[in-house]
């Protein structure tokens, strides 16, 4: 029998084959393709949108998201993700459904899968479907695009092109569109909204405090060097009190230059400044990814030496300070604030949380999804990767105290009227970069700190992350939140009689979500023992990974 939309999806998908032996997965950060293989991705966009569609009507006409970027890889590949109705990522159950679109290897077969979704979740096709979507500065954006709305098409969804916007920028739209009218309205669902609400939320936090200086933020040559421009026009100028941002690296013009030797991920991996940046020392300096939705700070110390204060470094600055403001608005006993790591935090701020701030400490495996989850279960969750993409999120019930609680004094009002102004602050759809990139200056203003004083909260242990490519990324399978390997037999084994080697070792190695690689990640208690660990492990996973 044929269904509403047949003779429309086959027409269409025609355009967009499946290419023979290939296979595509749906993980935590969507589909990806590198320069080598972007024109085998046309058809996985197609496959999205119809997804989308489907996702829109089987949650009664919510609007969906779809997001065309590969955040911080090389400006030749790209990639897509969905984004649900409250700015979250796609329900993992949901990417199994995506992966089996995007490997269906002909037109019917296509059809069969579309169908039997449809006939299985019993949605009604004459549901209206509604799909929101953007992309970031990649040369093949519009291409993607292109197949994206063909799909949309082809289902009769109605839709809206955001344009050029950051992947949070899109987060946020989503959720505005679909909280419009009702006790969770998150805004304005356009980008001026957006705009306008950090500026206001960040005008209330600051509550008259001065800023230290300026903060040089390197954009990645990617779509958060404009968007942050349009930002700091919403934003009072340095003349009346506001904060000094200096952007660099923001050419769009030239795609080439996205993330090539800038942004958060060069800075992370490379332990160093951008080669363009004019480093002062002791000056704050900070860098986004390409989609700006992470950011990293770093700075040179009067000696010289370059300091990375990543993720962990905001989550703990963040929480610490949002613990503090709790206590002193004389909420302690009722609102609880706790941190969600992942495997790639560094030791010492595990034990920072724990034992200095004396706040509880999740581990979940790698992926906003994971850690999103577990950041709801607090009722002020942190959460931060340490490549800094992260975000706070505040339970209904602690908003509702929050906006019901009578302060008993005025140091107790003050604190609460700053605690009031972070929900609006802080984009709590998902990690966004300019978000917390205010968010970050906020705090530091309010305890008087420049980069030097942060960074003495503690001492990292030396770590360093190197990648290796393989075969086939999916023979590695890891446990105990993927600090673990289960797969390849006898490589953790190996793994765990190296880390015995070396004081305040650790290591694990974890497949990539999106490549045919693998990420060894290492910490020992100096800078050539963690080298050495590093390049140690970093052999075992590529004899593992080279076999057949």
């Amino acid at each position: 029998m044929n269904m509403p939309f047949d003779r429309a999806i086959s027409s269409s998908s025609a355009n967009f084959p499946k290419p023979a032996g290939r296979s595509f997965q749906y993980g935590t950060a969507g589909v990806s393709a590198s320069s080598f293989t972007l024109d085998l991705l046309d058809s996985v966009v197609f496959r999205v949108g119809l997804l989308a569609a489907l996702r829109s009507r089987k949650l009664n006409s919510q609007k969906i998201g779809v997001m065309i970027t590969a955040s911080h890889n090389p400006p030749g590949d790209n990639g897509v993700k969905l984004v649900d109705p409250m700015g979250e990522m796609l329900e993992g159950s949901w990417e199994a459904y995506a992966t089996q679109l995007a490997n269906a290897p002909s037109e019917q077969e296509l059809l069969d899968v579309y169908n039997k979704l449809t006939g299985d979740f019993q949605i009604q096709q004459d549901t209206k479907a509604y799909v929101v979507f953007a992309r970031d500065t990649r040369a093949s954006g519009p291409r993607l695009v292109s197949a994206l709305v063909a799909a949309l098409e082809a289902t009769e969804a109605e839709f809206t092109d955001y344009g050029l916007l950051t992947t949070p920028q899109l987060h946020y739209i989503t959720r505005c569109l679909n909280t419009k009218g009702t006790p969770y309205d998150f805004g304005e669902p356009n980008e001026r909204g957006y705009y306008e609400k950090l500026a206001a939320s960040l005008g209330a936090a600051m509550k008259g405090r001065k800023y230290s200086d300026s903060v040089t933020v390197d954009c990645a040559n990617g779509v958060g060097g404009p968007k942050l421009r349009e930002l700091i026009k919403h934003l009072p100028s340095p003349s009346k009190g506001g904060l000094e941002i200096k952007v660099v690296n923001d050419d769009i013009l030239a795609p080439d230059r996205l993330n090539h030797q800038c942004g958060a991920d060069y800075v992370k991996t490379n332990q160093r400044a951008p080669p363009s940046s004019q480093v002062v020392p002791l000056a704050r300096y900070a860098s986004l990814d390409g989609d700006a939705d992470r950011i990293m700070y770093y700075f040179i110390d009067a000696d010289g030496v370059f300091r990375l204060l990543d993720g962990d470094r905001i989550a703990t600055l963040a929480a610490s300070f949002i613990g503090d403001l709790v206590r002193s608005a004389g909420l302690g006993e009722k609102i609880k604030v706790g941190i969600v790591q992942t495997a790639y935090a560094n030791g010492a701020s595990t034990a920072y949380v724990t034992q200095d701030l004396k706040l509880p400490v999740v581990c979940t495996p790698t992926g906003v999804k994971h850690l999103h989850h577990a950041a709801t279960k607090f009722d002020v969750g942190v959460y931060f990767e340490a490549n800094g993409h992260g975000t706070i999120v505040f339970s209904d019930l602690t908003l509702k105290r929050l906006a019901k609680y009578e302060p008993q004094s005025p140091a107790q009002s003050s604190a609460l009227e700053t605690l009031r102004a972070l929900p609006a602050l802080i984009n709590q759809a998902v990690g966004d970069a300019l978000s917390d990139l205010l968010l970050v200056e906020v705090i530091l203003a309010h305890k008087g700190w420049g980069p030097s004083e942060w960074d003495l909260t503690y001492t990292d242990l030396p770590n360093r992350l190197v990648r290796i490519e393989v075969a086939d990324r999916n023979i590695f399978k890891a446990y105990d939140a993927e600090r673990k390997l289960e797969s390849p037999p006898g490589v953790q084994g190996q793994i765990d009689k190296l880390v015995g080697k070396f004081k305040n070792g650790r290591s694990f190695a974890r497949a990539s979500g999106t490549e045919d690689a693998v990420r060894v990640y290492a910490e020992a208690a100096t800078r050539s023992e963690t080298d050495d660990l590093a390049q140690k492990v970093a052999a075992v996973v590529k004899q593992a990974g080279a076999q057949p």
